[in-house]
């Protein structure tokens, strides 16, 4: 494959993970020397935020190995946005994302770069099983369904990903706070290419994205590349205000004309209740809305470096 000669450069978010790093290196380089030459690939960590010794480890295993950049940030910005401080590293013509808890195989890479040579831009990694715990992967789906929704997109997402050099100039282009690289990759290309590769259980420790995470990505999802929450909010309103219009008048035609004396506080309780809910649900999606621009507008960070270890020299 004519891959073998282009560099190629793969990107890991690390949060916590102590205990795979070692692993993951040895396994990265082993793959990645056999298909591609000891020459020809970098492999970028970007440490964000870890409470452990990730870092640490991350700085030695740079000092002694020429084709491993590692990078700290200076507090958790979240996966995304820390692969977006990768990417901005990356020299490859090729890029490739992967997580660092060995759930994604190192050995499956081959199967990425066999398939994106196929005119493809962006090739996904899709797992026939997935190995996560049940409520995980009830966010994931719930992340997918409102992907799939708001872009008009039919293959489903995973952090196992490659990206040809074009793609990545684009995505860099968003210097925005709120990053959802897939939304951004949706919006540049359509040649997105998807092939089954092994997804391996969790050996060691606790995913970073629990349940709560993953109802927050969705929500940053939908109000930060569409306006379908806003729209939604309209469709109730104005289904309300019609409910409480025709129901206004049914009491005024049996007021005049029957005679029947208007009663039911209850009732009213009720509808007041319901609108009174639908009202501050719809100030609060606008209020999500608007959130987001004035932190935009204050031009709240991407990520912020603290420190970079490139071919045993330290930046700072």
């Amino acid at each position: 494959m004519y891959y073998k000669h282009l560099m190629l450069s793969v990107v890991i978010p690390v949060y916590n993970s102590e205990t795979t790093l070692n692993e993951l290196k040895d396994r990265l380089v082993g793959v990645l020397c056999k298909h591609n030459g000891v020459g020809q690939f970098e492999i970028i960590f970007v440490n964000d935020g870890s409470q452990d010794s990730s870092w640490t480890l991350l700085k030695e295993m740079a000092k002694c190995n020429p084709n491993l950049v590692s990078i700290n940030l200076m507090r958790n910005f979240g996966q995304h946005n820390a692969i977006m401080c990768g990417l901005s590293h990356a020299k490859g013509e090729y890029i490739i994302t992967m997580d660092d808890d060995l759930q994604n195989p190192p050995e499956e890479i081959p199967k990425l770069l066999n398939e994106i040579t196929n005119g493809y831009d962006v090739v996904y990694g899709i797992y026939q099983e997935k190995k996560h715990h049940f409520f995980r992967n009830i966010g994931s789906e719930c992340v997918q369904f409102i992907y799939r929704k708001t872009f008009n997109a039919k293959t489903k997402l995973t952090s196992f990903r490659i990206m040809h050099r074009e793609v990545v100039e684009r995505l860099l282009s968003y210097e925005k706070s709120f990053t959802f690289i897939d939304g951004l990759i949706s919006w540049y290309t359509t040649k997105i290419g998807a092939i089954i590769v092994r997804h391996d259980s969790r050996k060691i420790g606790k995913s970073g994205y629990s349940l709560k995470k993953l109802i927050i990505l969705a929500l940053n999802l939908m109000t930060n590349f569409c306006i379908a929450p806003l729209q939604i909010a309209t469709a109730i309103g104005v289904l309300f205000a019609l409910l409480g219009f025709i129901f206004g008048m049914f009491f005024v035609v049996k007021k005049i004309f029957w005679g029947i004396p208007v009663s039911g506080f209850t009732a009213l309780i009720v509808t007041v209740t319901v609108f009174s809910g639908v009202q501050l649900l719809t100030v609060g999606m606008l209020g999500e809305y608007i959130g987001r621009i004035h932190i935009n507008v204050n031009n709240r960070p991407q990520y912020a470096v603290r420190e970079l270890i490139d071919n045993s020299t330290t930046t700072l």
